[in-house]
């Protein structure tokens, strides 16, 4: 699986760092620096972060006890009007907490430097230049915009976090939008504490680590100085000339590809305590979930869905049928207030009451009613794309619960929080490599997201060509499954009439008529179909008295999207799709056939991705038949230059004319 490649557990031997980060210390620029133009390894970088340095170590209060204090100090250069946005700086932190205090964050030594008639000239940023924003009840951050800032100036700030939370450090991020020259990570943690650090991304960077010694030194209850010593593990992360994480097409999410260190405790180990155990299994997370009382209750009191329950399923025996009339109810029923969480809010009764709810509560209902109507029902922890990839065994890594309804020995994926789903279609945010399903009795099951059977959209064409050119014919479209979802989803809010004006100019300015569309709002479970006839002038060439067509007319892909000449990121298409072609045109009189594309298949080594096409000649007739399959949700990136030709042998394919002559 592509995400294994890119998450890597650290292995940290013990040593002597070969690298220090001495050399690049906050205010010492020079006037080089100031007058570079360009980037040297990257001329269309708009900015460039030519430092940054990271430092996490412990303090010690009494009564408290430990805690992490973090550190970081960056330096940018600004290339182009474009950079412009890296003088506002923003830092989130936590103050959600039920048991220690809030995280505290605090800026200092944030200067600007530019060049003015050959001599450096510094900007300091006042303190009215901070402030903070709330972003949630659980997060604050703090922004800063460094003054005095153009083309060509050097900007640097150094933060300060210190966080009574030992148990997640915040990330400490090495890769950004911009190429990064130099980055250094130390780490300082007491052998109290045992940390395993997990590198994500695909930058590689130097790693030591050596055992010295630490002390701490604090004022006792009475107000007397007092110390203790310990052994440290310090541990460094070095890295240089770090390229620019760039969008690419057909990427989930970005930030599951960052070059980033995190850092997971495992385990704290006391002198003369007993050693206090914090690596998870899944197995563990379901049993912590579903002893907190705020999530466990909801699957208790059900007595409020009785009669509903009795008076939908009356004379209703089949369980896949049980299932769907349920599923249909809480879904007609059920709105969702757009907040994610696999917590209920109010609770699921007052939810169902005023038939709005958030994810878990519509979902909870859900599970519910169908263990009420006997079917085996569990919850399934999803962390969204947006949200990024559940690394490890954790509870904090989810944001998401849909539903699993055990059907003669499948487990069938729910959502009824979303109006367009349908059984086993999940919103495609949601399609997010593996779920977790629990169970009250604290085991869990690892679930697949990824959809097992292909979507299909099926194109059939009537055309006829007349010996003007003109072209005149009927279509008959069908989607399948996610195809069908996403259709949904993306036309929901529009009209009919913009659709077809947003639909002939896709298709190269059709005039369309006699459109027609089947279950697009209805009958969610069958596939959308969509049908009307069409008249264009613009889908042939006349050259020297001959018709040169597309095979495929207006549905002939024109430009590879995969243009990149090599690709960081896996590539995602979110799920399995077949496309499937098929046209009937008629010539006109007075013509005959020259020439039509020649017939071929391409096929990956392992099937992943497959493509045809097959031209036929009947008289006046031409056939064309062509398939497209993309069998793999996710190619990792040393599959891109496949791809790559892949499609670009699909668009000389589709771009190879039909030659009609006169007679």
């Amino acid at each position: 699986m592509t995400l294994h490649r890119i998450i890597s557990i650290v292995v940290l031997f013990f040593g002597i760092a070969n690298s220090t980060a001495q050399e690049y210390k906050l205010g010492k620029v020079t006037v080089a620096e100031l007058q570079q133009k360009v980037h040297p390894k990257d001329s269309s970088a708009v900015a460039a972060i030519l430092f940054k340095k990271g430092r996490t170590y412990f303090s010690y209060k009494d009564k408290i006890g430990f805690s992490a204090i973090h550190e970081c100090e960056i330096k940018i250069k600004i290339y182009k009007k474009e950079g412009l946005e890296w003088a506002n700086q923003r830092v989130k932190f936590y103050v959600g907490y039920e048991n220690i205090n809030n995280d505290q964050l605090a800026f200092s030594d944030a200067v600007t430097y530019n060049l003015e008639k050959g001599s450096i000239v510094k900007t300091k940023l006042e303190s009215q230049g901070t402030f903070k924003n709330k972003i949630n009840k659980y997060w604050k951050e703090k922004a800063i915009t460094l003054p005095n800032v153009k083309v060509g100036s050097i900007i640097e700030y150094k933060y300060e976090l210190k966080s009574e939370n030992i148990v997640k450090f915040p990330d400490f991020d090495f890769q950004y939008e911009i190429p990064v020259d130099y980055v250094y990570y130390k780490t300082e943690l007491p052998e109290y504490y045992v940390y395993k650090p997990l590198l994500i991304g695909y930058v590689p960077l130097e790693t030591n680590a050596k055992l010295t010694s630490g002390t701490q030194v604090f004022d006792n209850q009475y107000g007397q100085s007092t110390s203790f010593s310990y052994k440290q593990i310090v541990s460094t992360y070095l890295g240089k000339n770090i390229p620019a994480l760039k969008e690419e097409p057909f990427v989930n999410n970005i930030e599951n590809y960052r070059g980033s260190i995190k850092q997971e405790l495992e385990r704290i180990r006391f002198p003369d305590q007993p050693v206090k155990d914090y690596t998870m299994t899944w197995e563990g997370v379901a049993s912590t979930i579903f002893k907190d009382e705020k999530f466990a209750k909801e699957f208790k009191d059900t007595q409020f869905l009785l009669s509903d329950i009795s008076r939908l399923l009356a004379n209703v025996e089949s369980p896949t049928e049980r299932m769907n009339k349920i599923f249909a109810y809480v879904q007609n029923r059920m709105n969702w207030n757009e907040s994610l969480d696999y917590y209920p809010d109010k609770g699921v009764a007052k939810a169902y009451a005023d038939q709005i709810g958030n994810v878990a509560e519509i979902n909870f209902i859900l599970i519910n009613m169908l263990r009420l109507a006997g079917i085996e029902a569990n919850p399934v922890l999803v962390s969204t794309i947006e949200n990024g990839y559940p690394a490890y065994p954790t509870r904090t890594g989810f944001n998401y619960v849909i539903a699993a309804a055990a059907i003669d020995g499948k487990q069938i994926l729910l959502d009824a929080s979303q109006k367009f789903t349908s059984p086993n279609i999940l919103p495609i945010n949601v399609l997010n490599w593996k779920g977790r399903l629990i169970k009250s009795n604290g085991t869990s099951q690892e679930i697949d997201l990824e959809p097992e059977n292909p979507s299909r959209e099926n194109f059939n064409l009537l055309v006829k060509i007349d010996d003007g050119g003109k072209i005149d014919g009927q279509v008959r479209i069908q989607r399948t499954d996610y195809d069908a979802y996403r259709f949904r989803v993306e036309n929901n809010t529009k009209s009919q009439e913009e659709y077809l004006e947003k639909l002939e100019e896709q298709l190269g300015d059709l005039s369309i008529t006699k459109y027609r569309i089947q279950n697009q709002k209805t009958n969610i479970n069958e596939a959308i179909m969509e049908t009307f006839d069409f008249t264009s002038n613009g889908q042939l060439e006349i050259i020297g008295g001959k018709f040169f067509i597309n095979p495929l007319l207006f549905l002939t892909r024109g430009k590879n999207p995969f243009n990149q000449e090599v690709r960081q990121m896996p590539v995602y298409f979110g799920y399995k799709n077949i496309e499937r072609f098929n046209l009937n045109i008629q010539i006109p009189e007075g013509y005959a056939i020259e020439s039509v594309p020649k017939s071929m298949k391409i096929i990956s080594e392992d099937k992943q991705v497959v493509y045809s096409l097959n031209c036929l000649i009947d008289e006046d007739k031409i056939q064309i038949m062509s398939i497209s399959e993309v069998n793999s949700s996710t190619f990792a990136p040393e599959d891109y230059g496949m791809l790559k030709d892949f499609f670009q042998k699909i668009i000389v394919s589709q771009n190879e004319k039909i030659v009609l002559k006169k007679i």
